[in-house]
């Protein structure tokens, strides 16, 4: 019995594509926790960089995700997406990026959802995921330049592990339910 694209068969699970673009490894790690925690779901996973991606038709369903670098996604990423367009507005799709709002105090907690905004508007608007999630990352001061540190410390934004395991976990398991038809709609915005 074969399948239509995007939805697995009653007796098989859905195979999954989590792609990634990361730099320092927050990126990477997201990916393989929500890769683990759709596994749970009985979904059948391939977690791969984006740039190594040999088949990306083969799979039923996708979660992409970039970590953000001026406010927008990495450019391998960004070729990702673009060269399969096609493809992934076709099938189930989740965004995730990966950036440092948990990072920001005070008043640039605001910033998050503005640089959300910018950072994938035109993603959803192009690809028409079910859903998006604003993860955090590690952000130390050697992955940003001179200028950045200085940049940084003068906005009082907090060095450290900023993930939040939970909401990842949260997501992953949602997004898992909803392939295998047993949950709500897995979409979403930043909370």
């Amino acid at each position: 019995m074969t399948t239509a694209p995007g939805t697995a068969d009653r007796h098989g699970a859905a195979r999954v594509l989590v792609a990634y673009a990361g730099v320092h490894g927050s990126t990477r790690s997201i990916a393989e926790r929500l890769a683990a925690r759709l596994r749970e779901q009985e979904c059948e996973v391939d977690t791969i960089a984006v740039d190594v991606v040999t088949d990306p038709a083969r799979y039923d369903a996708y979660v992409v995700g970039s970590a953000v670098h001026d406010m927008v996604w990495l450019p391998p990423a960004l070729r990702f997406v673009r060269a399969n367009a096609g493809l992934l507005a076709g099938r189930d799709l989740w965004l995730f990026t990966v950036g440092m709002p948990d990072a920001l105090r005070g008043p640039w907690r605001a910033l998050a959802a503005r640089e959300e905004e910018h950072v994938v508007g035109d993603l959803i608007a192009e690809l028409r995921p079910r859903g998006h999630r604003l993860f955090s990352g590690v952000v130390e001061p050697e992955h940003l330049t001179r200028a950045g540190r200085v940049k940084f410390r003068a906005m009082g934004l907090r060095y450290g592990d900023h993930r939040d395991w939970s909401a990842v976990d949260a997501w992953g398991r949602e997004i898992g339910r909803s392939l295998s038809g047993r949950g709500g709609p897995a979409g979403g915005t930043p909370e």
